[in-house]
């Protein structure tokens, strides 16, 4: 879902507002175009980029678990974090598509936060096991 969210959507979003826009122009026929005709996709673009830079292009692009670490693949870069650097763990269920922030100790390549989408579940505003079970070993790790 994260390729979706952060590769197909945009194009899709921005497609769609640029064929209104171009349908509109083309169906005035040189009469005069009405401005919501422009401006309505113009907000809607402004709004859209706004939000998907909230909750979507930020998004790691793949997390893999390594046993005592996570492999994060990010813009190209590939970062080991090690389960006792994290000292916390975010999870934000009810956004689209759902957020797990963890929080370093120490800043990686990455930066001080790395943002990834877990698997979608279909149970909607349930929690997730798999966030759940990591939490649980992050702990373990720490208490070592």
């Amino acid at each position: 879902m994260t390729f979706f969210s952060k590769r197909l959507f945009p194009v899709l979003w921005f497609g769609f507002l640029a064929l209104f826009v171009i349908t509109a122009v083309a169906a005035s026929g040189g009469r005069g175009l009405q401005p919501a005709f422009l401006i309505m996709p113009l907000v809607m673009a402004v709004i859209g980029f706004i939000v998907m830079k909230k909750l979507v292009f930020d998004l790691a692009d793949e997390v893999w678990d390594d046993g005592t670490e996570l492999v994060v693949k990010s813009r190209g870069q590939i970062e080991r974090i090690p389960l006792s650097n994290i000292m916390n763990v975010s999870y934000m269920n009810l956004s689209n598509p759902p957020r797990v922030t963890l929080t370093l100790r120490n800043p990686g390549l990455l930066g001080k936060e790395v943002t990834f989408s877990p698997p979608v579940r279909w149970i909607p505003f349930a929690r997730s096991p798999i966030v759940d079970q990591l939490v649980e070993r992050i702990d373990a790790a720490r208490s070592r």
